[in-house]
Protein backbone atom coordinates (compact mmCIF):
# COMPACT_ATOMS: atom_id res chain seq x y z
CA UNK A 1 0.00 0.00 0.00
CA UNK A 2 1.44 3.37 -0.96
CA UNK A 3 0.37 7.23 -0.83
CA UNK A 4 -0.72 7.84 -4.29
CA UNK A 5 -0.95 11.41 -3.31
CA UNK A 6 -1.70 13.81 -0.51
CA UNK A 7 -3.89 16.35 -2.26
CA UNK A 8 -3.85 20.06 -1.13
CA UNK A 9 -7.45 21.91 -1.33
CA UNK A 10 -7.19 26.02 -1.41
CA UNK A 11 -8.81 28.76 -3.75
CA UNK A 12 -5.25 30.35 -5.02
CA UNK A 13 -7.90 33.31 -6.27
CA UNK A 14 -6.60 35.16 -9.72
CA UNK A 15 -4.54 37.24 -9.28
CA UNK A 16 -2.70 34.55 -7.60
CA UNK A 17 -2.58 34.26 -4.22
CA UNK A 18 1.74 33.50 -3.95
CA UNK A 19 1.78 33.69 -0.14
CA UNK A 20 -0.81 31.20 0.74
CA UNK A 21 1.07 28.81 -1.91
CA UNK A 22 4.54 29.42 -0.33
CA UNK A 23 2.49 27.80 3.06
CA UNK A 24 0.60 25.20 1.06
CA UNK A 25 4.21 24.04 -0.07
CA UNK A 26 5.67 24.30 3.52
CA UNK A 27 2.95 21.97 4.72
CA UNK A 28 3.20 19.70 1.88
CA UNK A 29 7.31 19.57 2.44
CA UNK A 30 5.80 18.50 5.84
CA UNK A 31 2.98 16.21 4.97
CA UNK A 32 5.15 14.16 2.58
CA UNK A 33 8.43 14.01 5.56
CA UNK A 34 6.23 13.09 7.79
CA UNK A 35 4.32 10.25 6.26
CA UNK A 36 7.93 9.14 4.81
CA UNK A 37 8.30 8.57 8.38
CA UNK A 38 5.80 6.66 9.34
CA UNK A 39 6.59 4.36 6.81
CA UNK A 40 4.68 5.11 3.88
CA UNK A 41 5.64 6.07 0.00
CA UNK A 42 4.57 8.95 -0.99
CA UNK A 43 4.30 9.19 -4.72
CA UNK A 44 2.92 12.93 -5.58
CA UNK A 45 1.53 15.47 -3.51
CA UNK A 46 -1.26 17.77 -5.51
CA UNK A 47 -2.91 20.84 -5.57
CA UNK A 48 -6.46 21.33 -6.47
CA UNK A 49 -9.08 24.69 -6.45
CA UNK A 50 -12.65 24.99 -6.71
CA UNK A 51 -14.12 24.77 -10.04
CA UNK A 52 -12.21 27.46 -12.04
CA UNK A 53 -15.03 29.08 -13.69
CA UNK A 54 -15.80 30.24 -9.99
CA UNK A 55 -12.80 32.53 -9.60
CA UNK A 56 -11.20 33.46 -13.32
CA UNK A 57 -13.01 35.50 -15.64
CA UNK A 58 -13.56 33.47 -18.96
CA UNK A 59 -10.43 36.17 -20.65
CA UNK A 60 -8.29 34.40 -17.77
CA UNK A 61 -8.90 30.76 -18.08
CA UNK A 62 -5.89 29.96 -20.06
CA UNK A 63 -3.81 32.73 -18.31
CA UNK A 64 -4.69 31.89 -15.24
CA UNK A 65 -4.42 28.02 -15.53
CA UNK A 66 -1.11 28.71 -16.69
CA UNK A 67 0.03 31.12 -13.88
CA UNK A 68 -1.37 28.42 -11.24
CA UNK A 69 0.08 25.26 -13.03
CA UNK A 70 3.81 27.53 -12.49
CA UNK A 71 3.47 28.52 -9.33
CA UNK A 72 2.66 25.47 -7.62
CA UNK A 73 5.33 23.58 -9.45
CA UNK A 74 7.60 26.27 -8.07
CA UNK A 75 6.24 25.23 -4.88
CA UNK A 76 6.72 21.47 -5.09
CA UNK A 77 3.37 20.46 -6.36
CA UNK A 78 3.71 17.55 -8.60
CA UNK A 79 0.02 18.00 -10.26
CA UNK A 80 -2.31 20.18 -10.01
CA UNK A 81 -6.48 20.26 -10.68
CA UNK A 82 -8.45 23.76 -11.82
CA UNK A 83 -11.51 21.84 -11.02
CA UNK A 84 -14.40 21.13 -13.99
CA UNK A 85 -16.35 23.18 -15.63
CA UNK A 86 -19.90 23.17 -14.54
CA UNK A 87 -23.02 23.55 -16.36
CA UNK A 88 -23.87 27.18 -15.43
CA UNK A 89 -20.92 28.30 -17.58
CA UNK A 90 -21.08 27.20 -20.83
CA UNK A 91 -17.82 28.89 -22.38
CA UNK A 92 -15.89 27.02 -19.66
CA UNK A 93 -15.99 23.84 -21.49
CA UNK A 94 -15.23 25.36 -24.77
CA UNK A 95 -11.14 26.81 -23.21
CA UNK A 96 -10.18 23.08 -21.58
CA UNK A 97 -9.22 21.96 -25.10
CA UNK A 98 -6.54 24.72 -25.22
CA UNK A 99 -5.72 24.77 -21.76
CA UNK A 100 -5.15 21.10 -22.26
CA UNK A 101 -2.51 21.94 -25.09
CA UNK A 102 -1.07 25.16 -23.48
CA UNK A 103 -0.08 23.51 -20.20
CA UNK A 104 1.83 20.75 -18.75
CA UNK A 105 1.18 18.18 -15.75
CA UNK A 106 -2.54 20.39 -15.19
CA UNK A 107 -5.97 18.45 -14.57
CA UNK A 108 -9.21 19.76 -15.43
CA UNK A 109 -12.50 18.25 -15.46
CA UNK A 110 -16.56 19.16 -16.39
CA UNK A 111 -19.21 18.34 -14.54
CA UNK A 112 -22.09 16.87 -16.59
CA UNK A 113 -25.01 17.19 -13.35
CA UNK A 114 -25.96 20.06 -10.90
CA UNK A 115 -25.96 20.41 -7.80
CA UNK A 116 -29.84 20.36 -8.42
CA UNK A 117 -29.66 16.89 -9.16
CA UNK A 118 -29.98 17.81 -12.88
CA UNK A 119 -28.69 15.97 -15.77
CA UNK A 120 -27.41 18.55 -18.21
CA UNK A 121 -27.36 17.43 -22.08
CA UNK A 122 -25.36 20.11 -22.90
CA UNK A 123 -22.76 19.66 -20.62
CA UNK A 124 -22.61 16.01 -21.94
CA UNK A 125 -22.10 16.98 -24.82
CA UNK A 126 -19.36 19.44 -24.46
CA UNK A 127 -17.58 16.83 -22.24
CA UNK A 128 -18.21 14.52 -25.31
CA UNK A 129 -16.46 17.12 -27.66
CA UNK A 130 -13.58 17.65 -25.29
CA UNK A 131 -12.16 14.13 -25.27
CA UNK A 132 -12.73 14.12 -29.06
CA UNK A 133 -10.56 17.38 -29.18
CA UNK A 134 -8.07 16.60 -26.75
CA UNK A 135 -7.61 13.18 -28.74
CA UNK A 136 -5.15 14.90 -31.55
CA UNK A 137 -3.14 17.19 -28.88
CA UNK A 138 -0.77 15.12 -27.96
CA UNK A 139 0.75 11.41 -29.33
CA UNK A 140 -1.87 7.82 -28.36
CA UNK A 141 -4.86 10.90 -27.28
CA UNK A 142 -2.60 11.43 -24.02
CA UNK A 143 -4.10 14.74 -23.56
CA UNK A 144 -7.31 13.15 -22.72
CA UNK A 145 -5.22 11.53 -19.21
CA UNK A 146 -5.92 14.73 -17.95
CA UNK A 147 -9.25 15.53 -18.46
CA UNK A 148 -12.92 13.47 -17.62
CA UNK A 149 -16.42 14.52 -17.36
CA UNK A 150 -17.78 13.99 -13.43
CA UNK A 151 -21.29 12.81 -12.35
CA UNK A 152 -22.30 13.82 -9.16
CA UNK A 153 -18.93 13.79 -8.20
CA UNK A 154 -18.48 15.96 -4.50
CA UNK A 155 -15.38 18.35 -3.66
CA UNK A 156 -12.78 16.86 -1.67
CA UNK A 157 -12.46 13.53 -3.62
CA UNK A 158 -8.26 13.81 -3.66
CA UNK A 159 -8.10 11.49 -6.76
CA UNK A 160 -7.39 12.87 -10.05
CA UNK A 161 -8.79 14.66 -12.18
CA UNK A 162 -11.77 14.44 -10.33
CA UNK A 163 -10.33 16.56 -7.11
CA UNK A 164 -11.44 19.92 -6.25
CA UNK A 165 -12.09 22.07 -3.42
CA UNK A 166 -15.86 24.03 -2.63
CA UNK A 167 -14.54 26.37 -0.26
CA UNK A 168 -12.04 28.80 0.59
CA UNK A 169 -10.50 27.67 4.25
CA UNK A 170 -7.74 25.16 3.10
CA UNK A 171 -7.67 21.55 3.39
CA UNK A 172 -6.08 18.46 2.68
CA UNK A 173 -6.99 14.62 2.13
CA UNK A 174 -5.13 11.58 0.91
CA UNK A 175 -5.88 8.82 -1.75
CA UNK A 176 -4.73 5.91 -1.10
CA UNK A 177 -2.96 3.08 -3.58
CA UNK A 178 -4.32 -0.17 -1.91
CA UNK A 179 -5.18 -2.98 -4.52
CA UNK A 180 -2.40 -4.94 -3.12
CA UNK A 181 -3.84 -5.22 0.28
CA UNK A 182 -7.15 -7.12 -1.62
CA UNK A 183 -4.72 -9.23 -3.21
CA UNK A 184 -2.73 -10.24 -0.09
CA UNK A 185 -6.01 -10.62 1.58
CA UNK A 186 -7.97 -12.57 -0.91
CA UNK A 187 -4.54 -14.90 -1.44
CA UNK A 188 -4.65 -16.21 2.18
CA UNK A 189 -8.76 -16.25 2.77
CA UNK A 190 -10.19 -19.55 3.46
CA UNK A 191 -13.39 -18.33 2.78
CA UNK A 192 -15.46 -14.90 2.01
CA UNK A 193 -16.28 -13.83 5.31
CA UNK A 194 -12.51 -14.79 6.17
CA UNK A 195 -11.56 -12.62 3.21
CA UNK A 196 -13.42 -9.48 3.98
CA UNK A 197 -12.26 -9.49 7.70
CA UNK A 198 -8.89 -9.53 6.74
CA UNK A 199 -9.30 -6.54 4.14
CA UNK A 200 -11.03 -4.72 7.10
CA UNK A 201 -8.20 -5.05 9.41
CA UNK A 202 -5.55 -3.97 6.94
CA UNK A 203 -7.51 -1.36 5.94
CA UNK A 204 -8.23 0.29 9.54
CA UNK A 205 -4.73 -0.75 10.56
CA UNK A 206 -3.49 1.20 7.70
CA UNK A 207 -5.90 4.09 8.63
CA UNK A 208 -5.14 4.75 12.23
CA UNK A 209 -1.69 5.42 11.03
CA UNK A 210 -2.59 7.51 8.49
CA UNK A 211 -5.07 9.18 10.50
CA UNK A 212 -2.72 9.86 13.19
CA UNK A 213 -0.46 11.79 10.91
CA UNK A 214 -3.10 13.56 9.65
CA UNK A 215 -4.64 14.44 12.59
CA UNK A 216 -0.81 16.13 14.32
CA UNK A 217 -0.44 18.07 10.98
CA UNK A 218 -4.21 19.63 11.44
CA UNK A 219 -3.44 20.63 14.76
CA UNK A 220 -0.49 22.22 13.57
CA UNK A 221 -1.37 23.93 10.69
CA UNK A 222 -5.23 24.36 11.20
CA UNK A 223 -5.67 22.75 7.93
CA UNK A 224 -9.19 21.01 7.94
CA UNK A 225 -8.07 17.40 7.35
CA UNK A 226 -11.15 15.78 4.35
CA UNK A 227 -10.39 12.26 5.04
CA UNK A 228 -9.36 9.51 3.33
CA UNK A 229 -9.69 7.73 -0.04
CA UNK A 230 -9.90 3.71 0.01
CA UNK A 231 -10.64 3.48 -3.19
CA UNK A 232 -8.60 0.38 -4.24
CA UNK A 233 -6.49 1.56 -7.02
CA UNK A 234 -4.05 -0.15 -8.92
CA UNK A 235 -0.69 0.18 -10.23
CA UNK A 236 0.20 -1.95 -13.71
CA UNK A 237 1.88 -4.96 -12.04
CA UNK A 238 0.15 -8.46 -11.49
CA UNK A 239 0.66 -8.55 -7.79
CA UNK A 240 -0.80 -4.74 -7.75
CA UNK A 241 -3.86 -5.35 -9.64
CA UNK A 242 -7.51 -5.11 -8.71
CA UNK A 243 -8.17 -7.51 -11.38
CA UNK A 244 -5.95 -10.06 -10.01
CA UNK A 245 -7.30 -9.37 -6.23
CA UNK A 246 -10.83 -10.18 -8.04
CA UNK A 247 -9.85 -13.59 -9.68
CA UNK A 248 -8.11 -14.08 -6.11
CA UNK A 249 -11.64 -14.85 -4.92
CA UNK A 250 -12.48 -17.36 -7.56
CA UNK A 251 -13.23 -15.66 -10.96
CA UNK A 252 -11.33 -17.35 -13.63
CA UNK A 253 -11.25 -14.00 -15.75
CA UNK A 254 -12.64 -10.24 -14.89
CA UNK A 255 -15.26 -9.54 -17.46
CA UNK A 256 -17.07 -13.10 -17.07
CA UNK A 257 -19.98 -13.52 -15.49
CA UNK A 258 -19.27 -13.14 -11.47
CA UNK A 259 -17.59 -10.06 -11.85
CA UNK A 260 -20.22 -8.19 -10.73
CA UNK A 261 -20.87 -9.92 -7.55
CA UNK A 262 -17.30 -9.81 -6.49
CA UNK A 263 -17.23 -5.97 -7.44
CA UNK A 264 -19.94 -5.83 -5.08
CA UNK A 265 -18.47 -7.86 -2.59
CA UNK A 266 -15.29 -5.75 -2.34
CA UNK A 267 -17.18 -2.40 -2.13
CA UNK A 268 -19.12 -3.52 0.42
CA UNK A 269 -16.61 -4.65 2.48
CA UNK A 270 -15.10 -1.51 2.18
CA UNK A 271 -17.81 -0.07 3.50
CA UNK A 272 -17.57 -1.92 6.49
CA UNK A 273 -14.20 -0.86 7.56
CA UNK A 274 -14.30 2.37 9.75
CA UNK A 275 -12.30 5.47 9.07
CA UNK A 276 -12.57 8.66 8.23
CA UNK A 277 -14.00 9.13 4.76
CA UNK A 278 -13.69 10.83 1.43
CA UNK A 279 -13.87 11.19 -2.08
CA UNK A 280 -15.16 7.49 -3.64
CA UNK A 281 -13.83 4.90 -1.56
CA UNK A 282 -14.92 2.20 -3.69
CA UNK A 283 -13.37 -0.05 -6.33
CA UNK A 284 -11.63 1.37 -9.23
CA UNK A 285 -11.51 -0.44 -12.49
CA UNK A 286 -9.12 1.87 -14.74
CA UNK A 287 -8.08 -0.66 -17.67
CA UNK A 288 -4.64 1.20 -18.94
CA UNK A 289 -3.43 1.48 -15.20
CA UNK A 290 -4.16 -2.41 -14.22
CA UNK A 291 -2.23 -5.29 -15.72
CA UNK A 292 -4.96 -7.89 -15.30
CA UNK A 293 -7.84 -5.27 -16.46
CA UNK A 294 -5.55 -4.52 -19.31
CA UNK A 295 -5.15 -8.13 -20.48
CA UNK A 296 -8.89 -9.12 -20.02
CA UNK A 297 -9.33 -6.12 -22.35
CA UNK A 298 -6.82 -7.87 -24.74
CA UNK A 299 -8.57 -10.67 -24.97
CA UNK A 300 -11.95 -9.80 -25.57
CA UNK A 301 -13.41 -11.02 -22.23
CA UNK A 302 -13.75 -7.07 -20.57
CA UNK A 303 -15.99 -4.64 -22.24
CA UNK A 304 -16.89 -1.14 -21.76
CA UNK A 305 -20.70 -1.52 -21.27
CA UNK A 306 -19.43 -4.55 -18.87
CA UNK A 307 -17.58 -1.38 -16.79
CA UNK A 308 -20.48 0.68 -16.49
CA UNK A 309 -22.06 -2.24 -15.64
CA UNK A 310 -19.80 -3.03 -12.86
CA UNK A 311 -20.07 0.82 -11.61
CA UNK A 312 -23.67 -0.10 -10.25
CA UNK A 313 -22.29 -1.76 -7.42
CA UNK A 314 -18.87 -0.15 -7.22
CA UNK A 315 -16.18 1.56 -8.54
CA UNK A 316 -15.53 5.45 -10.12
CA UNK A 317 -17.13 4.68 -13.47
CA UNK A 318 -15.25 4.54 -16.37
CA UNK A 319 -11.49 5.19 -16.34
CA UNK A 320 -8.86 5.52 -19.04
CA UNK A 321 -10.68 3.17 -21.68
CA UNK A 322 -8.57 3.22 -24.85
CA UNK A 323 -10.80 3.78 -27.87
CA UNK A 324 -10.54 3.78 -31.29
CA UNK A 325 -9.81 7.06 -33.27
CA UNK A 326 -12.52 7.67 -35.32
CA UNK A 327 -14.81 7.51 -32.09
CA UNK A 328 -17.16 10.75 -32.60
CA UNK A 329 -18.75 12.96 -30.03
CA UNK A 330 -22.03 11.55 -30.91
CA UNK A 331 -20.64 8.23 -29.61
CA UNK A 332 -19.39 8.77 -26.46
CA UNK A 333 -21.94 11.12 -25.85
CA UNK A 334 -24.65 8.69 -25.56
CA UNK A 335 -21.99 6.65 -22.68
CA UNK A 336 -21.40 9.92 -21.06
CA UNK A 337 -24.92 10.18 -20.49
CA UNK A 338 -25.83 6.49 -19.49
CA UNK A 339 -22.72 7.20 -16.74
CA UNK A 340 -24.78 10.46 -15.40
CA UNK A 341 -27.97 9.13 -15.16
CA UNK A 342 -26.63 6.56 -13.27
CA UNK A 343 -24.72 8.41 -10.81
CA UNK A 344 -27.87 10.37 -10.14
CA UNK A 345 -29.81 7.42 -9.87
CA UNK A 346 -27.87 5.61 -7.14
CA UNK A 347 -26.92 8.88 -5.93
CA UNK A 348 -23.36 8.29 -6.44
CA UNK A 349 -20.02 9.66 -7.80
CA UNK A 350 -18.88 8.55 -10.98
CA UNK A 351 -16.68 9.32 -13.69
CA UNK A 352 -15.25 8.82 -17.18
CA UNK A 353 -11.65 9.03 -18.72
CA UNK A 354 -12.07 7.87 -22.08
CA UNK A 355 -8.90 7.94 -24.93
CA UNK A 356 -9.94 8.18 -28.56
CA UNK A 357 -6.05 7.15 -30.19
CA UNK A 358 -5.68 8.47 -33.51
CA UNK A 359 -4.92 6.20 -35.99
CA UNK A 360 -6.06 2.94 -33.86
CA UNK A 361 -9.08 1.25 -34.49
CA UNK A 362 -10.47 -1.87 -31.97
CA UNK A 363 -8.70 -4.60 -31.62
CA UNK A 364 -5.34 -2.85 -31.86
CA UNK A 365 -2.17 -2.97 -29.76
CA UNK A 366 -1.53 0.06 -27.82
CA UNK A 367 2.30 1.28 -27.30
CA UNK A 368 2.26 3.68 -24.41
CA UNK A 369 5.54 4.07 -22.65
CA UNK A 370 4.21 5.41 -19.28
CA UNK A 371 5.09 3.36 -16.17
CA UNK A 372 1.64 4.20 -15.01
CA UNK A 373 0.32 2.22 -17.82
CA UNK A 374 -0.18 -0.81 -19.20
CA UNK A 375 -0.44 -1.96 -22.83
CA UNK A 376 -3.96 -3.99 -23.84
CA UNK A 377 -5.77 -3.40 -27.02
CA UNK A 378 -7.78 -0.50 -27.99
CA UNK A 379 -11.88 -1.02 -26.94
CA UNK A 380 -14.30 -1.74 -29.02
CA UNK A 381 -17.48 1.20 -28.12
CA UNK A 382 -20.69 -0.48 -28.99
CA UNK A 383 -22.46 3.34 -29.16
CA UNK A 384 -24.39 5.18 -32.05
CA UNK A 385 -25.65 8.71 -32.49
CA UNK A 386 -28.78 9.16 -30.70
CA UNK A 387 -31.20 11.23 -31.79
CA UNK A 388 -34.93 12.92 -30.63
CA UNK A 389 -35.31 14.14 -26.97
CA UNK A 390 -32.66 12.18 -25.85
CA UNK A 391 -30.41 14.36 -28.15
CA UNK A 392 -31.55 17.44 -27.17
CA UNK A 393 -30.40 20.39 -24.81
CA UNK A 394 -32.58 20.01 -21.99
CA UNK A 395 -31.62 19.81 -18.06
CA UNK A 396 -33.23 16.74 -16.59
CA UNK A 397 -33.87 16.04 -13.34
CA UNK A 398 -33.26 12.24 -12.08
CA UNK A 399 -33.88 11.75 -8.56
CA UNK A 400 -32.55 8.96 -6.70
CA UNK A 401 -34.51 5.47 -6.30
CA UNK A 402 -37.22 5.65 -3.76
CA UNK A 403 -36.87 2.82 -1.42
CA UNK A 404 -40.50 1.63 1.02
Amino acid sequence: MEIRSITFFCNPGFPVNKLLLQKAGIFMRHARAAYEKAGFVVQTVRLATPPFPLYLQPKNYLLGAQTIAFEAHGEGFDYFSIGPALAEFPSAYEAIPTILSETKGLFVSGLTTTSAGQLSQPAIRACAEIMVKAAVLEKDGFANLRFASLANVPAYAPFFPAAYSAEAQPAFALAIEAADLAVQAFSSATTLANARAILIYEIESNARKLEAVADQLQSIYKYDFKGLDFTLAPFPKENLSIGTAIQKIGLPVVGYQGTLAASAFITDTLDQAKFKRCGFNGLMLPVLEDYTLGQSAAQGTLAVSALLLFSAVCGTGLDVIPLPGDTSAEEIYPVLLDLSALALRLNKPLTARLLPMPGKKAGDETNFDFEYFTNTRVMLLNAKPLHGLLAGQELLTISPRQRE
